[in-house]
């Protein structure tokens, strides 16, 4: 009897007929492999299925929306267990500035829901309609107004988790401030679904601004620009977002930019303000004037419409820089922000070092960067040599005082590489903390590992 009929039998019209090609892979274009495709409508449900399977030594895999950038939820066998049914908002209290949703509701629906109420979620990964709320906590998603707001984490209150071996614990809840334990919730959230499957969450809100302003300021050089960055910094303006995007960048997507690309442009910093009318509109000139001393050109819209494709070609780059040779591996390194022209111009480096057209852009505000190496899908030597290439970046954030990931995390394509950055004992006690959760290895097993594959399994032989 084959693994899904068993699962049929036991949990019925949960399980997904076959295992559709969808549930196998998400963003990087990883091919997994799976027995069987399980979507609970409950908590109760997530958790009976994976009591299920840790009874019988049958690996789990979490699965979100299938947007992540790490191949955090591709399986390797066993059953892929999604949360897109879960998808009810329990509570709504807008007086109270919280909500508490299940996994499975994504990101654009929440922004919507509070939104009518006069209140924003901040965090803003990309794949807004089809990221869910779930794998945003489960990886700590960032993206573009992180600088002010903050990443996913830290606008949860609370958490609902099933852990192994299959029971439904929540931490935290509907609280500003809890100090009573360890904080298990802070495990929880980033753990990438290795230590426990998010089925809920409480969320914090906060009021609206009514106004948001962007100022576009162009340069002729990354050096330049990365001045004029230390300078907004030094202003004591707060911008909302504060992004940069390098020549190259803009090269590939100066055909879509409104208005086009000034002359002799060769570097982007993209930032926002936001407040009261009178707030962002002071702070959008206060921009403008720390950021321009030497800038190619300045844009400072106001007019809605102006906002809005200004935004809207920022959030669609990530395609277009895609489409240029039909895939891309993008990393997400941090770096202390006195370093970043250091990440700009070694990016560009190893592209030129491993043949290949390698471009820099991201959310400067927090020194998070996503160097990316464009390859043709159907050349397994380019797929290779923009693997050796994010190695030699990933080598260069350590040797800068970074991090490998400041929001994709490690998931299959970077396992093992958190022992560039971290210290044997740190490294030990990664390990201990996922046996404590998971003592059977079987909740998204081969993910976010602390050590190469080869050097966990001496670790294990050893003792």
């Amino acid at each position: 009897m084959s693994l899904e009929h068993e699962l049929r039998t036991a949990f019925g019209d949960a399980v997904v007929a076959g295992t559709p090609a969808h549930y196998l892979t998400d963003f990087t274009q990883t091919p997994g492999r799976a027995e069987a495709v399980v979507a609970p409508s409950t908590a109760g449900g997530v958790a009976d299925v994976l009591a299920w399977c840790y009874e019988r030594d049958v690996p789990v895999v979490p699965r979100g929306g299938g947007t992540g950038l790490a191949g955090g939820g591709v399986p390797d066998g066993g059953v892929v267990l999604s949360l897109e049914r879960l998808t009810r908002i329990r509570s709504f209290d807008p007086l109270l500035w919280r909500i508490e949703v299940e996994a499975g509701v994504t990101t654009w629906t929440l922004q919507r829901t509070v939104r009518e109420s006069g209140l924003i979620f901040a965090p803003d990964p990309g794949a807004l309609e089809q990221s869910q709320i779930g794998g945003n906590i489960a990886t700590n998603a960032g993206g573009p107004h992180a600088f002010k707001y903050g990443v996913t984490g830290d606008w949860v209150t609370g958490l609902e988790a099933a852990l192994p071996p299959g029971e439904l614990v929540s931490v935290g809840g509907p609280i500003r401030k809890d100090v009573a334990g360890y904080d298990l919730k802070r495990l929880l959230i980033g753990s990438e679904g290795t230590l426990g499957i998010v089925t809920a969450a409480w969320l914090k809100l906060v009021p609206a601004p009514e106004l948001v302003l962007p100022v576009a300021v162009f340069y002729a050089s990354a050096r330049e620009g990365c001045e004029a960055f230390t300078r907004v910094l030094g202003s004591g303006v707060v911008p909302a977002a504060l992004e940069l995007l390098d020549g190259e960048t803009l090269r590939v997507g100066a055909a879509t930019f409104p208005g086009g690309v000034p002359a002799g442009a060769d570097f982007l910093l993209l930032a926002e303000t936001d407040g009261s009318r009178a707030e962002a509109e002071r702070a959008q000139a206060e921009l403008v004037e720390a950021a321009g001393e030497g800038a190619v050109a300045v844009l400072a819209p106001r007019d809605r419409q102006d906002v809005d494709a200004l935004w809207r070609w920022r959030h669609g780059l990530g395609h277009v820089v895609r489409a240029q040779r039909g895939n891309a591996l993008a990393e997400d390194v941090v770096v202390p922000l006195d370093r970043i022209a250091d990440v700009v111009e070694g990016t560009a480096e190893i592209g030129r070092r491993h043949r290949l057209a390698a471009l820099c852009f991201g959310h400067a505000g927090d020194g998070n960067l996503h160097s990316t190496f464009l390859f043709a899908p159907e050349s397994a030597e380019e797929q290779h040599r923009a693997e050796l290439a994010a190695e030699d970046l990933f080598e260069l954030a350590a040797r800068l005082g970074g991090s490998v990931s400041g929001e994709h995390g490690l998931g299959l394509l970077k396992r093992g590489q958190l022992a560039r950055q971290w210290a044997p004992r740190a490294l030990d006690l990664h390990e201990q903390i996922k046996r404590v959760f998971d003592p059977k290895n079987l909740l998204n097993p081969g993910k976010k590992l602390a050590r190469p594959p080869v050097a966990v399994a001496e670790v294990v032989a050893a003792g």
